[in-house]
């Protein structure tokens, strides 16, 4: 791998929870507070690594007990409106993200965020943590968008990169993100300092493994 001459207009897409923000005690607490209301457990907020990737309501119906199924849709409206008032408490950028950031920004790579985070939250997330970094486009779950791993918001914001899928690195931590880059025909890049582990990420198509931010500037 190589540092020089990179490819021009080189577009990465990046996982925002457990790739460039450190969100799991503020997701965990919201949900907790959540199955406390219903007088169920809690669950310890390292649990949650193995519950979250898949968007908000996977994440209620995972962490609801297995007789409680049922109570899904009226919790995830709870979580949705506890989560909404507590979205930046403990959140915040993975050490060397910024940096990692910063130096692709300053190369000329284009860079996006794709989530399955709600779309609102999603964008305030960003504003608040990465006030005044530019990202070509901050795409969350909207009405009519499929949940990653469908490749449809990769493909969307690829566009707006401008880069050509198989010239777009997509970063993240989760087996989701792994197979929503090969689902839209992209280089999937695995990393390790968020909710899951290298086994689970190259079991699921992961091209390369970045084990701290700054290893992104070599990937290639």
């Amino acid at each position: 791998m190589s540092l020089a001459s990179p490819p021009q207009s080189t577009g990465f897409l990046f996982d925002m929870d457990g790739t460039l923000v450190d969100s799991l005690s503020d997701i965990g607490n919201a949900m907790n507070v959540v199955l406390a209301s219903y007088g169920f457990p809690e669950h310890a907020i390292e649990t949650y690594k193995t519950l979250v990737g898949e968007g908000a309501r996977s994440l209620v119906e995972k962490s609801l007990p297995n007789d409680a199924k049922h109570l899904t849709s009226e919790a995830l409206t709870r979580y949705k409106a506890r989560y909404a008032t507590h979205l930046v408490v403990e959140s915040k950028p993975y050490e060397g993200i910024v940096e990692m950031l910063t130096a692709l920004r300053a190369r000329g790579d284009k860079l996006g965020v794709v989530t399955n985070k709600p779309h609102d939250a999603a964008v305030l997330v960003m504003k608040t943590l990465f006030p005044s970094f530019h990202f070509e486009i901050v795409l969350g779950q909207k009405e009519g968008m499929p949940h990653k791993p469908d490749p449809s918001g990769a493909l969307l914001a690829a566009k707006a990169l401008g880069t050509q899928p198989s010239e777009t690195f997509f970063v993240g931590d989760t087996d989701t993100d792994m197979k929503t880059a090969n689902n839209a025909g992209m280089i999937a890049v695995g990393v390790l300092w968020g909710f899951r582990d290298e086994a689970e990420l190259r079991a699921h198509g992961a091209h390369h493994i970045s084990r701290h931010p700054l290893d992104l500037l070599a990937v290639r």
